[in-house]
């Protein structure tokens, strides 16, 4: 199971391992937002667009992690 860096406050819990797919992790999308402004201090705009195109727009295979 893959895990998103840096992003620890806002993971959530896993899926449930069935129908041989692979268990991957769960963040909460608000709450990683809120560590892009709070840590590095980008504004809320700037933290979507780079959440959005670095993160959710990442593919690392089967057990990449969701954002809920």
């Amino acid at each position: 199971m893959k895990l998103a860096d840096g992003y620890e406050d806002a993971f959530v819990g896993t899926t449930i391992s069935a129908f041989s797919r692979k268990q991957v992790a769960i963040y909460d999308y608000d709450k990683c937002l809120f560590i892009l402004v709070d840590k590095y201090g980008l504004d809320d705009e700037t933290a979507i667009e780079w959440f959005d195109f670095n993160v959710l727009g990442s593919w690392v295979g089967d057990d990449t992690p969701i954002f809920i």
